[in-house]
């Protein structure tokens, strides 16, 4: 797929966006845990916070800032020359865990005020950080399609528990693939992968064509303690299961020798007939 918005700026970062085409699935507790995971591992890394309307980062952190993507955009259109995207990020620190964000905007009203080409610049900008992950919202915008052009890696998450899930994350895939994204560059993440439901694994990795990438058990009584400490997992939570998994997953992609993840069990008898049946197959 041609890029949508082109840049001077050389970019050397790797680029992991964080996408699904379901709201409320987990996007940010997965962003926000790689961007931890991989700054526990020394790099430097980046998070922003691209759910422009509704975007969670600093709420679930704990933190708060004036200085937001709406505030980087209005700077840079008003003095291109002596912009610096520092100038708008806030940084999470605990323990020897730092990393940058760029927080969404205050208000909804911003939103409607961003200009894609403006925005893809300033990702291109942050090419001094080994890693740049996106939080996306759940939509086939022009401002995502363009962060998915420019992504080394497309994190496409999914919550399959319930048939229309599986058919709105088939519909998902098919449609990136539809816009020519590379299939090495997709990864398929199943979140709550270990929760109870009517659907089998290897029947929705079948109609996928595809296996995931990565599994995330299910863990709320983690979750919730991440989110009422206003921290990551790691800190929050650093026994769980889920801590686990995000450690193994953040050593996929920093080459990292690891200890293989446990094989996730799903429950139910295989549904693949009915499944296929209900997605018109």
């Amino acid at each position: 797929m041609a890029t949508m918005a082109q840049s001077s700026i050389q970019k050397t970062s790797v680029i992991i966006s964080v996408f699904s085409t379901s709201p409320g699935i987990g996007k940010t507790i997965v962003a926000i845990n790689l961007a931890a995971g991989l700054a526990n591992e020394g790099y430097k890394v980046c998070l922003a916070d691209l759910d422009l309307q509704f975007g969670d980062v600093l709420n679930y952190l704990k933190l708060t800032s004036t200085n937001t993507i709406a505030g980087a955009q209005r700077a840079l259109l008003d003095n291109p020359e002596g912009f610096r995207i520092n100038d708008f990020l806030i940084e999470y620190s605990q323990g020897n865990v730092n990393f940058s964000i760029l927080p969404a905007p205050l208000y909804i009203y911003d939103a409607y005020q961003t200009d894609v080409q403006i925005l893809t610049n300033i990702i291109h900008r942050m090419d001094y950080f080994d890693f740049v992950i996106l939080d996306l919202n759940s939509m086939f915008s022009s401002l995502n399609l363009a962060m998915l052009d420019i992504s080394t890696i497309i994190n496409y998450i999914g919550v399959i528990d319930f048939l229309p899930a599986l058919k709105n994350y088939k519909i998902g895939y098919d449609t990136l693939l539809r816009f020519e994204y590379e299939e090495s560059k997709i990864r398929l993440i199943e979140n709550r992968a270990d929760s109870q439901k009517l659907i089998n694994g290897k029947d929705v990795e079948r109609l996928l064509g595809e296996p995931f990438y990565h599994k995330l058990p299910n863990d709320f009584p983690a979750v919730n303690k991440s989110i009422n400490a206003g921290q990551p997992l790691m800190f929050a939570a650093p026994n769980s299961r889920l801590t686990e998994s995000f450690y193994d997953l953040v050593g996929n992609y920093t080459q990292r020798q690891s200890k293989v993840a446990p094989e996730i069990k799903t429950e139910g008898r295989g549904f693949f007939s009915t499944i296929k049946r209900f997605l018109g197959f």
